[in-house]
């Protein structure tokens, strides 16, 4: 019960991460795909950066929708062996890497960065809260919206040791969604290092 459980787990989220909000709003309504503008990036800040304010309601609702279902599915299939902290866990894991490898767009999307922040938030309120406060205070700082989100991916990992009631399992798997997230990144460290990532700013319609 427990493989089957695990493999649903993991089959249904990475299919619902593979569902990229950023590519849909733009080829909806605007019959172009993000990834051939601006970073390249399928995302909500390249999709806000390139088509404004408006673009960004649909890219969220679906990307937080995805995200929530799959952890609540992880909750519900594992919890129900005594395991709903893994179950969540897991559940964010495959999401995230559906969103980042998406089937259905050539196993090119995102970076994964929303997706990662409803998983800390619905794993346990505290780790969320430190999660998003670490992103929000480095993007104050900074306005590097790269550099908010590979730090604050550094203390997801942390945070699970400290709020996650376990240790091994746990640190594992949150460690490789932080791998994930700061693989995808790259290229903006890159940038970061050279002094030539571009800063978030508020766009004027």
């Amino acid at each position: 019960m427990l493989i089957f459980s695990l493999a649903v787990t993991a089959v249904v989220s990475y299919f619902l991460g593979a569902i990229n909000g950023a590519i849909i709003m733009s080829k909806l309504y605007y019959k172009k795909d993000i990834r051939d503008y601006g970073s390249g990036n399928a995302g909500l800040t390249n999709a806000y950066r390139v088509f404004g304010k408006k673009s960004v309601a649909l890219v969220l609702l679906i990307d937080i929708a995805k995200a929530a279902i799959s952890v609540l599915l992880g909750w519900l299939l594992l919890g129900r062996l005594g395991h709903p902290f893994i179950g969540k866990l897991f559940a964010g894991f495959f999401v995230i890497l559906g969103h980042v490898f998406p089937v259905y767009y050539g196993f090119k999307g995102g970076k994964g960065v929303l997706c990662s922040g409803i998983l800390a938030l619905m794993l346990d309120w505290r780790i969320g809260l430190l999660c998003w406060a670490v992103f929000i205070v480095i993007l104050l700082i900074t306005r590097y919206v790269s550099l908010g989100a590979i730090v604050s991916a550094l203390a997801f990992p942390i945070s699970i040791g400290l709020f996650g009631g376990g240790w091994y399992l746990e640190v594992v798997l949150s460690s490789m969604c932080a791998a994930i997230l700061i693989v995808k990144h790259y290229q903006n460290i890159g940038r970061l290092i050279r002094g030539k990532e571009r800063k978030f700013t508020i766009k004027k319609e």
